[in-house]
């Protein structure tokens, strides 16, 4: 909630989402209208949860009904998702880095809809060779009481034909 105030008094003061050097990697230096940018900020703060390791406050992201698929599987609510696969998942990582990440916001009526695509490398506690996968991402997101949420979310990941390259540091 805290990047989405940043965002918002951005805004107020004239700027563009692309001067914020933590979204500016998230959407390129294209600058963003005011209409998108309520959207990218719900994305990028579930992607930063989740490299956080703590999906605490991660509910507010989601409409009470979300339903949630991941690679061919229904996991049911976002809160059925949470307490039964992501939350001990996460308890799993020693860390979760995503990368090369690109997004797309477009409306279709009072919905609008993002699509994501990334890498991401999985560190796990118990050590062994870190996961690498590519992943995609759908969601839909809806405006109910003046906050954008997610409606609906279906991701997918696969290993990587070839060692994914590190990112530019």
């Amino acid at each position: 909630f805290r990047l989405y105030q940043q965002i918002t008094q951005l805004y107020q003061q004239g700027g563009s989402i692309s001067r914020d050097p933590k979204l500016s990697n998230w959407v390129g230096a294209k600058p963003l209208g005011p209409k998108k940018a309520p959207m990218y900020v719900v994305l990028r703060s579930y992607k930063d949860a989740i490299e956080r390791l703590d999906a605490s406050g991660t509910e507010t992201l989601f409409a009470p009904e979300a339903q949630i698929f991941e690679s061919g599987g229904s996991e049911g609510t976002y809160r059925q998702y949470l307490d039964h696969h992501l939350g001990p998942e996460l308890v799993e990582f020693a860390s979760f880095k995503f990368d090369n990440y690109a997004a797309a916001v477009r409306f279709e009526g009072a919905l609008a809809l993002a699509t994501e695509t990334y890498t991401y490398r999985i560190v796990l506690k118990t050590g062994g060779e870190p996961i690498e996968r590519i992943g995609v991402a759908t969601s839909v997101l809806e405006k109910n009481s003046g906050r954008w949420r997610i409606i609906q979310l279906h991701s997918s990941s696969r290993k990587p034909k070839a060692a994914i390259p590190p990112p530019p540091k």
